[in-house]
């Protein structure tokens, strides 16, 4: 996935990293945050996403888990 420099804080990362991560745009990432699609802390005044988060929603996102359903003709 992304790997971070700082050993201590591999859990988490910024907006703009989850975004890359996401291949995503940062203010996409915040409205995901902001609708509860994406959980999130707030450090003061930022914002970091759990990089287990961001897994998640990319696999959730490849792999939905219920295909739209199919009308038969009438």
């Amino acid at each position: 996935m992304f790997e971070r420099q700082d050993p201590e804080d591999n859990d988490y990362l910024k907006v703009a990293e989850a975004a890359a991560a996401m291949h995503l745009p940062r203010m996409a990432v915040y409205e995901l945050v902001h609708e509860g699609k994406l959980p999130a802390v707030s450090f003061g005044k930022s914002y970091r996403v759990p990089a287990q988060a961001v897994q998640e929603y990319l696999a959730a996102a490849r792999h939905p888990e219920a295909p739209a359903p199919l009308h038969a003709p009438a």
